[in-house]
């Protein structure tokens, strides 16, 4: 499942985890798991919010007795001892550990001195946590983000008086897509940025998916211009058409022993050709010939067309650049009566799933079983079904 992040209002953690419950996932199941950090006695609140004729929920953590600020270790330390699924672990510890060096070069002390205090807070672990523990709820496997807005002026915090967008956030967002507005206020917390620069490794337009919900998670400032939301669209990703660009280097061939061909091959293939096919032709003066055509990566053109001038007979080549359009695919490890073996899962263009086992795979069972490699694909189907 595919979570896009429409930021057209920026992006903060209590908005970010109004958004994902407003998705459906329930107050009560997220803070019953929220308690399993040790955290100070809090509830967490839920309430509907409308904004510019759009309506959705803010979240919010209400802390009875809150603790000083805490150092980025003690909170490192939390995480790693709360009963928290893996994926939410790894992606919270690398949430705080990208706020604490953002927050270390900001005001130049070492990251184990650094002192969290607005997102230190209880309310802002809780964010955090609670967003990705939502998201894990959502089968959400992808987070695709829109680029994101800065607004103007100054905002006062622990530290004193800061330039919007804060020190920090800036430095969190190195590398995402951003754009200036003319909004007086913070659009992106530091603990906004944090969340969606570590879960988002794509920015722009919505990916192709089929909607299945959406939600808005809703600030608590009232602006003129715009509604103070996030939109966070969940969807079923279409299956879309790889591309690349390769290199197809060619040559024809009519003056070699054809023995050759299946040595040539073999070295194509270990210098990093991607396929090699041998086309049947005839040349000048009706002579029969073969066409060698050679597909490979950009990097490998030298070795290839070296092989090619070395071990044949050919004296030139000739490439050019190709496009190719590609189902998607991965390599994947297929449990059969054989024990594991090596498969390719290839997605076509209406969503259906194909299953491929790789052919060296089957012929060293076939050796090893002293079976028909023809039987082995037929075991190897048998379990696909």
């Amino acid at each position: 499942m595919i979570a896009y992040f429409d930021c057209f209002s920026g992006i903060s953690g209590d908005m970010t985890l109004g958004a994902l419950m407003h998705l459906g996932v329930p107050r009560e199941w997220l803070e019953q798991q929220l308690q399993a950090i040790p955290l100070e006695e809090f509830r967490l609140e839920l309430e509907d919010k409308s904004t510019h004729g759009i309506t959705g929920k803010h979240a919010k953590v209400i802390v009875e007795h809150e603790p000083h600020a805490r150092h980025y270790g003690t909170i490192r330390d939390l995480i790693a001892k709360a009963d928290l699924s893996p994926w939410v672990k790894e992606n919270g510890l690398e949430i705080f550990r990208r706020l604490a060096h953002a927050e270390a070069e900001v005001h130049g002390q070492p990251v184990e001195k650094v002192h969290f205090h607005e997102v230190g807070g209880t309310d802002a672990i809780a964010d955090i946590l609670g967003s990705l523990l939502a998201l894990e709820y959502l089968g959400v496997t992808e987070v695709v983000a829109s680029a994101l807005p800065h607004g103007t002026g100054f905002v006062r915090c622990a530290h004193g008086v800061l330039p919007v967008p804060v020190p920090a956030t800036v430095l969190l967002l190195k590398g995402c897509p951003t754009y200036g507005t003319d909004v007086p206020c913070e659009l992106i917390t530091p603990t906004g940025a944090a969340i969606i620069s570590t879960l988002s490794k794509k920015f722009g337009p919505p990916p192709p998916m089929t909607i299945q919900g959406v939600g808005y998670g809703m600030g608590t400032r009232v602006l003129e211009s715009r509604p103070n939301g996030l939109r966070i669209i969940l969807g079923k990703p279409e299956p879309i058409l790889q591309t690349d660009r390769v290199l197809t280097i060619e040559t024809n061939i009519d003056d070699m022993n054809p023995e050759i061909f299946g040595y040539v091959q073999q070295i194509l293939f270990e210098q990093g050709a991607l396929d090699v096919a041998w086309i049947p032709m005839f040349m000048k003066k009706n002579r029969p010939a073969t066409l060698v055509r050679v597909l490979c990566q950009p990097h490998v053109k030298d070795a290839i067309v070296r092989v090619l001038l070395m071990e044949t007979t050919a004296t030139g080549v000739r490439f050019f650049e190709t496009s190719r359009e590609k189902l998607p695919r991965e390599e994947i490890l297929l449990d059969t009566q054989f024990g594991e073996i090596r498969a390719k899962r290839i997605t076509c263009p209406d969503g259906s799933v194909r299953i491929t086992p790789e052919y060296d795979a089957c012929v060293e069972i076939a050796r090893e079983k002293n079976i028909p490699l023809l039987r082995v694909y037929e075991i190897v189907a048998k379990t696909l079904d």
